[in-house]
């Protein structure tokens, strides 16, 4: 196998800049198609080698494109359904029979993160035995040591040394990092970690996996492989998929005398101010009600989709492009949660990203927690504070509303310009395997994207949250396209101006209307 593009001169700007709108662009009525339940994933035929050409642009390409961090639409996992942007359709199944029926031995499968199973495409890797290939792997929760260790096994059995770097925690330098590596077309990173809606933008700069690895796209959830698709060739494979989830203490809930965790908002807010409180008076004094990722970044963008879906506010713009933030349910709800801040959450909430709030739940100082499946194997570890006190559900909702969940991911792209493409390609082969995904459900909590591995009924046991029923919603990528992430930063910002102080009903008609100018230059 030949590579794909020999690095050569280092694009300009305006090059790289045009390829990855074109890349965009060229998606964005295919990831709105699939998330609505329109079409079937047609599976890619073109071999490995460069990424198709983009479609021809469209006259909004002219604009100078941001990055995008928002996640594009992927399929429920287990029995629940997906909407985007207030549009519900049935669960999806998966692309054929392959994803299902898998014969696995759960017993021979590691349960920790520093221990990774074996690489069954061993013999094949081998042929590259002796190159190096660089990794950006995860850099949150115990991400980092999953990576590690299946660097150290697939050495061990290939041959193959696997450089991991953690990628930056935020996403706008994630992307940048990215973006640096193919303006220079480096051959430094030869494997990425990419958030699920990163293919269709980078799809310009990403090995068409088509042949290599269709087979193992067969296996996957098709809403996973359709936002790894453009035009028709696979740059990315599916790695694991997210959703919003409620976490709790149910012995807490148990010796306060309640019986169930909250269906709806009023609910959380009321069990959080008793246990708060009789905490408290029995010395507890750092203890809160409830906590979230509240800080000004992407993270808050996906909590106050959950809070203005789940209370009749709507999903920020609708599937026909109208912006619909500024709404009476959606002021109401965003001045309630201006009202939790120091009252039933911490003041610092509002400084919270992933790992913090994670750290306030598993230390035993929250009874309640938003956050994503990777929080359960934190929770349920031997040296956890709450190990076998908590559960986890579907986040609340205003009552005659649907639960919702906020849904993302990560996929696995290989750079055109790695110098060990064969190498690479077997590495994704590896981490994509029945087995590590298994193993990362079991010693991690990270939710599968191959259905074949989700339904375990071993698997489904230890991680509860595989049942949890809630209406998946997705942030207005589609919609936004290249401007999303001006659009995301427009809601964060306008939704922590009001956990800080600010009405709602004076911070939303702004917010609206710089979504409505981005619509109009996207």
């Amino acid at each position: 196998m030949k590579r794909s593009e020999k690095n050569g001169q280092r694009l300009n700007r305006r090059e790289f800049m045009r390829l990855l709108a074109i890349g965009s662009a060229s998606v964005v009525g295919a990831d709105l198609l699939a998330a609505c339940g329109g079409g079937g994933s047609e599976t890619p035929t073109t071999g490995v080698g460069p990424s198709p050409s983009p479609s021809q642009p469209s006259a909004s390409m002219g604009v100078t494109p941001t990055p995008v961090v928002g996640a594009s639409p992927t399929p429920a996992v287990g029995p629940t359904e997906t909407v985007i942007s207030g549009e519900a359709t049935p669960p999806v199944s998966p692309t054929g029979t392959a994803g299902r029926g898998l014969s696995i031995d759960i017993s021979s499968i590691p349960t920790s993160p520093k221990e990774a199973p074996d690489v069954p495409n061993a013999e094949d890797a081998k042929r590259y035995s002796g190159q190096t290939i660089t990794y950006y792997g995860d850099s949150v929760g115990t991400g980092h040591d999953f990576d590690v260790a299946a660097a150290n096994k697939f050495k061990e059995q290939t041959g193959i040394n696997v450089k991991v770097i953690p990628r930056p925690k935020a996403a706008d330098q994630q992307f940048q990092t990215y973006s640096r590596l193919f303006q220079a077309k480096s051959p430094n990173g030869d494997v990425l970690l990419l958030d699920v809606i990163w293919p269709p933008q980078f799809a310009p700069f990403l090995l068409n996996l088509s042949d290599s690895l269709g087979d193992r796209a067969q296996m996957m959830y098709p809403g996973t492989i359709q936002a790894s698709t453009v035009n028709n060739a696979l740059v990315a494979m599916p790695w694991f998929t997210d959703f919003g989830l409620l976490y709790y203490r149910k012995d807490l809930l148990q010796k306060y005398g309640i019986n169930n965790p909250p269906a709806t908002w009023d609910e959380l807010e009321r069990y959080a101010k008793q246990v708060m409180d009789a905490e408290r008076q029995a010395g507890n004094r750092n203890f809160y009600g409830f906590v979230w990722q509240g800080q000004a970044y992407e993270g808050l963008t996906c909590n106050a989709l959950e809070w203005l879906a789940s209370t009749g506010g709507g999903t920020f713009i609708d599937q026909n492009g109208k912006v619909t933030i500024n709404n009476p349910n959606a002021v109401e709800m965003l001045n309630r949660v201006r009202g939790w801040v120091g009252s039933i959450a911490p003041r610092g909430v509002t400084t919270y990203q992933e790992d913090d709030s994670a750290n306030a739940f598993v230390s035993g100082s929250a009874l309640f927690c938003r956050q994503w499946p990777y929080v359960y194997a934190l929770a349920s570890a031997e040296d956890s504070k709450i190990r076998g006190k908590f559960d986890v559900t579907a986040l609340p909702a205003r009552s005659g509303e649907p639960h919702a969940a906020t849904i993302g991911g990560q996929s696995l792209g290989i750079s055109r310009f790695s110098q060990h493409q064969e190498a690479a390609i077997e590495f994704v082969r590896y981490l994509t395997s029945p087995e590590v995904l298994a193993w990362r459900a079991i010693a991690g909590s990270y939710a599968p994207p191959m259905p074949g591995v989700s339904e375990i009924p071993e698997i489904v046991e230890q991680r509860p949250f595989l049942k949890v029923q809630a209406t998946r919603v997705a942030r207005p990528s589609a919609q936004l396209g290249t401007r999303y992430n001006q659009g995301s930063n427009a809601i964060y910002q306008g939704v922590h101006n009001i956990e800080n102080g600010a009405d709602a009903k004076t911070v939303l008609p702004t917010v609206a209307q710089q979504l409505q100018s981005l619509l109009g230059s996207s």
